[in-house]
């Protein structure tokens, strides 16, 4: 099965929920940082990815999405 998580990274402000929160552990905290000057997760290992969508259910800014 093919899946993909979508960040939002102008959403996202860093909490790092998801990534705590992933079993394939597959997002990590983007170096970079969004206009609001926070660090957006990113997907390091999309081929890893179940589409469990737990990331998603955690996020408490709804700044992920999981397509299958």
């Amino acid at each position: 099965m093919l899946a993909r998580v979508v960040v939002n990274s102008e959403r996202c402000k860093g909490c790092q929920i998801c990534c705590f929160t992933c079993p394939k552990n597959i997002l990590q905290l983007s170096t970079e940082t969004n206009s609001k000057g926070y660090n957006p997760v990113y997907v390091q290992f999309p081929q890893k990815c179940t589409g469990c969508a737990l990331c998603a259910l955690m996020c408490p800014d709804v700044a992920l999405e999981v397509w299958k």
